[in-house]
């Protein structure tokens, strides 16, 4: 499988957790635990920190970025992001992290439907610097 990295380079093997929902960082997630606290979200509870999220997008609220910033600093950040389309809000904050902690999320865009799909059956995914995608 074959995406096209928009921000950070290489990223994995991390375990999946998989959206068809879009969430917002920006009071679905909580940076200092990794936990998804968006009352109306699927993956409320769910910890994101260290993991391959794979939704469509981000949602809303251009603080986003500054959700991811914040935890990238504590720690609690996503391994990557696996979008359908890019959110310039979450490349926003990934590249910030990037100079400021030395350390951005990775995220890969999967523009083909069917490839996308396919990620949520995936336990484990990483992707390489050229895009290309193994999955578990």
């Amino acid at each position: 499988m074959k995406g096209r990295v928009a921000v950070g380079g290489a990223a994995g093997p991390a375990s999946v957790i998989f959206t068809s929902d879009a969430l917002s960082l920006w009071g679905g997630f909580d940076p200092a635990t990794g936990l998804v606290i968006d009352t109306h979200h699927p993956l409320r509870g769910l910890s994101l920190s260290g993991r391959i999220v794979v939704m469509p997008a981000g949602r809303g609220s251009s603080t986003s970025s500054a959700i991811l910033l914040e935890s990238v600093r504590a720690g609690t950040a996503p391994a990557g992001f696996m979008f359908r389309r890019l959110d310039p809000i979450f490349a926003i904050g990934s590249l910030v992290a990037e100079k400021l902690y030395g350390r951005a999320v990775p995220i890969v865009i999967v523009e083909d439907e069917g490839a996308f799909s396919a990620l949520a059956a995936a336990s484990e995914a990483s992707w390489d610097t050229d895009g290309f995608i193994s999955v578990r």
